[in-house]
């Protein structure tokens, strides 16, 4: 028994040993000496702290190299997965319950135009320079390494990375910010199938002075001829757009605050830049921060997978954030089919052929999937994407990222060198789609916004918001508006710029999927009114700000109702905590927690009965929702009111007492009888997922949270997700926060929500994120002697032939 016991031991130790060595080959290697093919000669990288690296090389081409061999060996994974979701790959290797993804991005022709535009690539070209490098650097690290442990896990095969991987992502970046897939189906259906009378809640109309008031929009005919089984095909498109980043754990972008203040209104005289883009929260987190250094270039930049430029940055000179400018860049079009032959469409005149080829998906464990695919003369036909078949109409999606030459590598090439207006105006030009506003500002003196687009010159009186009728010619473009006449300021006169993804300012109407203007309304007044110049303190607490101004409008003119038709003594204690509210969504408050599961009973009592499941899950994940629902509320005469199905014609007060009933009833349920129980730190929390965490038990292992957060949607502070019931799982907001005084961009804070790393184990794979739920922020280095002070461990990489 003894040597029984001594012999399970020592092979339990053998094990386990096994496993400490396994984990260990996957680790990152950042400190001792490499040897890396192609170098000209040899590049130094000092990693602090956090795990950035700081990479001083001699010349450009070995920059790149070194950034792309240390951003694998802590994102291979993610690299991998971003690759086969924009290319329409996952299903190979997570399985058959990856195929609608997979179905999705191969009908939007992301794989086809990436092949074609690299096929055409000039690689003498800079940025192509860049690439080419950066890619090799990748390629060097994944064939010396061992797998990252979920390619072994998975059964995932090693494949160098190519050009067109990176521009297929830029796809994904693309699909990911437009709103048409969600919004336009239902907004068509609500005109064509309910009436114009339930349009009026929705904002459409185009405010030339901006945000500041509400009207309703005027009658718009039906244009489209779409069946049942059209309308079920749209509503699975609606919640596939939805639901495909979120089942292979890739974020999606969701929004963004920036702003830049002048000298004229900083403490230091001296522009300031703050900026929050606020992306799907993942593991690992979206960007990689690096700080580059060669003769002639500086700069301290955040990276996304398989991208060798940053997308946002800063040096000593000037810097820049994004947001997402939001306009409508996707029409869906509904085509006239030739009834003699159902592979023509009309357009201009006469019939025409669709093309069409058949590509083929590769799916784990089961037979090899074909796919067939269409095209009309307005882009792809999205009907490929339906399950059985549904519909007879084709819809045609005409796409901004697919009909223009979006030299988006090269604009960010020189984005990351723009360290004067004109050469950050020049670059915010090549940027066609998506869609992006470039807030930029220099230590000269200077700020700027530049929204960045090809804008398509539509018919007159044609509104993309819903689907386009090919037939009458309103899918039609006459070409593009020349970027001069995008919306853009330059060093305005009131001494800062906000861009929150709100309608800018504009004589001509530019379609799109704003957000509403709470975030941009608070910002602008934070800046006006403060009571002291900006300070670095000041623009972080701008963006930990929780306070809304939607729910004023909502607020507004629902308590008088309620108090009118709520009798029960406690139904009233809990309505004077929501008319008490400050309106802060502050994680020990109670009142969040109500507002937040009234606004979503709200939106169901009055028109899921109208819409039905799917259309209605499909307008809760729109912005159009948000905007209608102080409009709906207003107005006691909507006909959403009433509930279809009943004799009744239920009035605003009757859906409304419905509404907090179910409120109350659902926290109860959820929570348990005692309200101390329902504060917004215990409803409303972070967790970043992993793409093997949402396999139980793995997410114990891979995922990271969760973590009671403040914040909300569409406050400052953006920790939010889509309008919806108890609890709330934060999806999206600030993906990194970060603030720089040009005084001294040395002192340059910033966080990073989850950690460097997405290797398992590995310290950096969580180490921010508890910070981060806390609001705190961290040095970014730029100084060298901050660097060298720094520096945790160093890692040579050496020329060889």
């Amino acid at each position: 028994m003894k040597l029984l016991f001594k012999l399970l031991a020592a092979a339990l130790a053998l094990f386990l040993a096994g496993g400490v060595w396994y984990v260990l080959t996957k680790q990152p290697v950042r400190a001792g000496t490499i040897d890396l093919r192609g170098l000209q000669q040899e590049v130094t990288v000092r990693y602090d702290e956090r795990g950035v690296p700081h990479i001083q090389a001699q010349n450009e081409a070995d920059l790149y190299r070194a950034l792309g061999y240390v951003h694998a060996q802590d994102r291979l994974f993610q690299m991998e997965m971003v690759r086969r979701l924009a290319m329409g790959e996952l299903s190979e290797v997570l399985g058959p319950k990856l195929l609608d993804t997979d179905r999705l991005f191969r009908t939007l022709g992301i794989r086809a135009h990436a092949a074609r535009v690299a096929q055409a690539m000039d690689m003498a070209t800079p940025a192509n320079q860049s690439l080419a490098a950066y890619l090799d650097g990748i390629n060097q690290y994944q064939a010396s390494h061992p797998a990252p442990l979920e390619f072994d896990l998975l059964g995932i095969p090693k494949r160098p990375f190519t050009p067109q991987d990176t521009l297929a992502v830029s796809g994904y970046l693309a699909y990911s910010f437009a709103a048409a897939f969600k919004t336009e189906p239902v907004m068509t259906l609500i005109r064509d199938q309910l009436g114009t009378d339930y349009l009026k809640i929705f904002d459409l109309d185009w405010h030339p002075g901006g945000v500041a008031g509400l009207t309703a929009t005027a009658a718009v005919p039906p244009s489209s001829t779409l069946q049942a089984a059209d309308w079920q095909g749209l509503g699975q498109l609606a919640a596939l757009s939805h639901t495909a980043l979120e089942n292979a754990a890739v974020p999606a972008f969701e929004g963004s605050n920036a702003w830049v203040v002048d000298g004229r209104r900083t403490a230091s005289g001296k522009p300031m830049l703050a900026g929050d883009p606020h992306i799907a929260y993942s593991a690992p987190a979206v960007w990689y921060e690096a700080h580059l250094m060669s003769p002639g270039f500086e700069l301290y930049g955040h990276f996304q997978a398989l991208n060798p430029v940053a997308l946002l940055g800063h040096n000593a000179e000037f810097g820049w954030s994004l947001t997402m400018f939001q306009n409508d860049d996707i029409d869906l079009v509904a085509e006239r089919v030739n009834p003699a032959n159902p592979n023509e469409v009309w357009d201009h005149g006469k019939w025409v052929k669709l093309t069409e080829h058949t590509e083929t998906i590769a799916v784990k464990g089961q037979p090899p999937v074909s796919l067939q695919l269409r095209r009309s003369p307005h882009g792809p036909l999205i009907n490929a994407v339906y399950k059985d078949s549904l519909g007879t109409q084709p819809i045609a999606m005409w796409w901004a990222f697919l009909e223009t030459e979006n030299p988006v590598l090269e604009a960010f090439y020189e984005l990351n060198r723009a360290n004067t207006r004109d050469k950050a105006r020049t670059a915010a030009s090549k940027i066609h789609a998506p869609g992006l506003n470039v807030v930029w500002a220099n230590a000269q003196g200077d700020i700027g916004w530049w929204a960045a687009a090809k804008l398509p010159i539509r018919p007159e009186g044609v509104n993309p918001t819903f689907i386009l009728d090919a037939g009458k010619g309103d899918a039609d473009k006459a070409g593009f508006y020349p970027f001069k006449d995008n919306p853009q300021e330059e060093n305005p006169a009131r001494g800062f710029i906000v861009s929150a993804n709100h309608q800018p300012i504009g004589a001509r109407a530019t379609p799109g999927y704003y957000n509403p203007s709470g975030r941009a309304k608070r910002l602008t007044h934070l800046l006006q009114t403060a009571n002291a110049p900006a300070d670095t303190q000041a623009m972080q607490a701008m963006q930990r700000d929780t306070q809304t101004v939607f729910a004023s409008q909502v607020l507004q003119g629902l308590l008088p109702v309620l108090e009118r038709v709520l009798t029960d003594p406690q139904d009233r204690a809990l309505l004077k905590t929501l008319g008490q509210w400050n309106g802060q969504f502050s994680k020990d408050q109670l009142a969040p927690t109500l507002f937040s599961q009234l606004l979503f009973e709200i939106s169901r009592s009055a028109m899921a009965d109208e819409l039905g499941e799917v259309q209605f899950k499909a307008l809760l994940r729109t912005r159009a929702l948000d905007e209608s629902l102080p409009r709906l509320i207003a107005d006691a005469q909507s006909p959403w009111w009433d509930v279809r199905g009943t004799t009744a014609i239920e009035t605003r007060a009757d859906t409304l007492k419905t509404a907090w009933q179910a409120t109350l009833v659902h926290l109860k349920n959820t929570y348990g009888p005692d309200t101390n129980q329902w504060i917004w730190g215990k409803t409303h929390t972070l967790t970043h997922n992993h793409p093997l965490g949402q396999q139980k038990p793995l997410d114990k292992l891979f995922n990271v949270g969760a973590l009671p957060v403040p914040g909300a949607r569409e406050v400052p502070n953006n920790l939010a997700g889509p309008i919806g019931p108890a609890p709330w799982a934060v999806s999206y907001g600030p993906s990194t926060r970060g603030v720089v005084d040009f005084a001294d961009a040395s002192l340059a804070v910033g966080i990073n929500p989850v950690g460097q790393s997405g290797v398992l184990f590995d310290a950096h794979y969580a180490d921010q994120a508890k910070a981060f739920a806390r609001g705190e922020y961290v040095r970014q280095y730029l100084s060298p002697s901050d660097v060298r002070a720094h520096t945790r461990s160093t890692l040579q990489m050496r020329a060889v032939p």
